[in-house]
């Protein structure tokens, strides 16, 4: 699946690598929140966040937003899992009928960090996951 990414996202992500030197697999413009989600590649969290968080901040001043990471997978699964840290999940069934939907069971406790205020984190997880897997919707169990 290709994605395309605006003049804009380009220059975020490519900006983000040269700070973090982590690569960008996706940038994401979260205008309603006014943030930036950054999808980044297996293994390079680390690198991306920085000790203490020292890259994200850094980033985040530059560019004036707040910036949401998550770190790819190579399922669809795993990925849906990882759109929704920092929650813990249990469990995400694809389902394959009319529409792909993604079952996801959550901690009771960190149903609230799934969701996220206003909704912020689970509308994240429903786009990236319609962008990177052809997932239609998610719905927490």
């Amino acid at each position: 699946m290709t994605i395309t990414l605006s003049d804009e996202a380009r220059q975020l992500a490519g900006l983000f690598e040269t700070e973090t030197e982590a690569t960008v697999k996706d940038c994401l413009l979260d205008e309603e929140f006014d943030r930036v989600i950054f999808l980044i590649k297996t293994g390079e969290m680390g690198k991306a966040i920085g000790a203490g968080g020292e890259h994200v901040s850094r980033v985040e001043q530059r560019i004036g937003k707040s910036i949401k990471l998550v770190e790819d997978a190579p399922t669809a699964e795993d990925f849906v899992a990882n759109t929704l840290a920092p929650a813990a999940v249990y469990n995400v069934t694809i389902s394959e009928n009319d529409d792909r939907l993604a079952y996801v069971e959550v901690a009771e406790e960190d149903r609230g960090a799934a969701i996220g205020a206003d909704g912020r984190n689970i509308d994240a997880a429903r786009r990236l996951a319609e962008r990177h897997y052809d997932i239609d919707d998610i719905e927490l169990t």
